[in-house]
């Protein structure tokens, strides 16, 4: 239940930053106050690494003077350090270059309407609770299998916070939310034959979370998967992206059709609205007000209405990501996109793994990817990658110390399947995703 005696007091305190700022001479003014709290617990081989509690609070305000903008922000909410930080704004406003498009979002976009998206739900775990869980998490990984010879621990986190935000055209909201999370990592073998992996899980009601022992044996299996990984000669052929994988692979296209990207230039999606740009069975949406979710929220960091809408929807790019700012710089509208998506969706087809890997046949499963090797404005993709290879639809052996490259203008105009395998631990949700072929560099 929504503690709303601490949520009004806090929209008292940005409302008395937004007078003051008023008080102060400027002509507009946005204000948000946050308190978080948390318990982060960590154990490594059977004894206690780290307890940690924490209580943060934070307040940002901008101010405009015109299109002149200054912004400041401090940890003290207390009455005077309220007029500080409005006056440190103000001060560095009045010195700033205009900026024609700078200003709070326009009124009508900002949300009018504030449903329940059951986002809070308090976990009375203490810390020798906590402690007790995380412990068991690893042993339940160590006892999976003799393999596993080492560990880097097992953690257990909880995490509470209330954020109000109100700006000098009347919005003036606040929510509260939870997080909570279990995870686990690792290690098999010996000498040059050593493996490690991990898993976790994480929801906002610790009921939904997975039992300490299934994330400790799924850490463990995940690891003992990955022993005596070899690499591959240099070839072309299908890859398939794990869920978490795929994550990543959306993840870029989203950046390619963010605003900023957009207004700078450097982007591959470039004047690409209303185009063609993946088959036409992919649809990816945002879902902003999905009960409980990890991304949800009735509006943005700017207040603005978050939208349940189509970005891609018969593989043609329907919308972009925009926030006030760079939709003005576009000469477009904010889509509600100041904070990111929302609960990004990319809609499933009808094979589970196994069937996304019969369909594969033989090929490359990624089950990891590292470095950074993704070119926004080109799109060019290259990556280190590590994962499985597959034949007959039946995973082989494990795989690394490879590279997998390719263009994403390419590689997503040639996905071939997309599974029904969804992780929902994120803010982008889809299953994994096969792409007809890719490069791989090897031996």
């Amino acid at each position: 239940m929504q503690n709303s005696a601490e949520i009004d007091r806090l929209k008292a305190v940005v409302q008395q930053v937004l007078d003051e700022a008023k008080h102060q001479g400027a002509s507009a003014a946005e204000a948000s106050v946050s308190i978080d709290n948390g318990l982060s617990v960590s154990a490594r081989l059977g004894e206690v690494e780290t307890v940690e509690f924490h209580c943060d609070q934070g307040l940002g305000v901008t101010v405009y003077f015109g299109q002149q903008k200054g912004s400041a922000s401090s940890n003290d909410v207390s009455a005077d350090s309220l007029r500080e930080t409005v006056r440190a704004a103000c001060s560095i406003a009045r010195y700033a270059s205009p900026d024609e498009y700078a200003g709070l979002p326009d009124a009508a976009d900002l949300a009018t309407q504030f449903p329940d998206l059951d986002l809070y739900h308090p976990w009375t775990v203490n810390a020798e609770q906590a402690i007790e869980l995380a412990i068991r998490c690893e042993q339940a990984a160590r006892d999976f299998d003799p393999a596993i010879s080492n560990s880097e621990g097992a953690s257990v986190n909880s995490h509470s916070g209330v954020r109000v935000l109100g700006n000098s055209l009347g919005f003036l909201q606040g929510y509260q939310a939870t997080r909570h999370s279990i995870s686990c990592s690792v290690l098999a073998g010996s000498g040059d034959n050593m493996q490690r992996d991990y898993w976790y899980s994480v929801a906002r009601n610790q009921l939904g979370l997975e039992s300490v022992e299934q994330v400790g044996q799924e850490a463990a299996r995940r690891t003992l998967a990955r022993m005596n990984a070899t690499s591959l000669s240099t070839r072309q052929c299908p890859v398939l992206f794990a869920p978490t994988m795929a994550q990543g692979l959306i993840g870029a296209l989203i950046g390619a059709i963010s605003g900023g990207s957009l207004y700078r230039k450097a982007s591959f999606m470039l004047d690409k609205l209303d185009q063609v740009i993946m088959p036409d069975f992919v649809r990816i949406h945002e879902q902003p007000l999905l009960k409980g979710a990890l991304g949800s929220s009735s509006y943005d960091a700017e207040g603005v209405a978050t939208q349940t809408r189509d970005i891609v929807s018969a593989g043609i790019l329907r919308a972009y990501v925009l926030s006030s700012y760079s939709a003005r710089k576009l000469g477009m509208r904010t889509t509600g996109n100041a904070s990111g998506v929302h609960n990004l969706t990319v809609d499933s087809g009808a094979l589970d793994f196994t069937g996304m890997l019969q369909l594969m046949g033989t090929g490359l499963l990624v089950t990891e990817l590292l470095g950074q090797g993704v070119n926004r404005v080109t799109g060019d993709y290259s990556r280190g990658a590590s994962g499985f290879w597959v034949e007959n639809g039946v995973i082989q052996f494990p795989v690394e110390e490879i590279t997998i490259a390719g263009n994403l203008t390419n590689m997503l105009r040639n996905i071939v399947a997309i599974g029904n395998d969804v992780d929902l631990r994120g803010n982008i949700r889809t299953g994994s995703i096969l792409l007809e072929k890719m490069s791989i560099a090897g031996q």
